[in-house]
């Protein structure tokens, strides 16, 4: 990609890309104490102060971007999908930072 073909859409789409994973943490969260029947409360915790718990739930909020990545690309909106990647990738060095240390 050439920054000089950088458009409003592809500003959108990283807006998108990088808002969206931080709505998506409480409500996988949410998800998850359905599932498990654990308190909210007490996911929030072991996201609060375990590493590999936020690590792990942060990897699958930034999957919602996913969904949006090929509605977009099925519409041929592809500098929005371009930029939702770009928000997804900058949230790399975080889980990598995450995992390892």
């Amino acid at each position: 990609m050439n920054l000089k073909n950088w458009s409003k859409l592809h500003t959108y789409g990283l807006i998108v890309g990088i808002i969206l994973p931080l709505v998506m943490v409480p409500v996988v969260m949410l998800i998850l104490s359905w599932v498990q029947n654990y308190s909210f409360a007490r996911i929030w915790y072991e996201f609060k102060n375990s590493q590999n718990t936020m690590s792990k739930l942060v990897t699958l909020a930034v999957l919602a971007n996913l969904g949006v990545f090929y509605i977009f690309l099925n519409k041929e909106k592809y500098n929005f999908a371009m930029g939702i990647i770009l928000g997804s990738i900058l949230y790399l060095p975080l889980i990598v930072y995450l995992i390892f240390f």
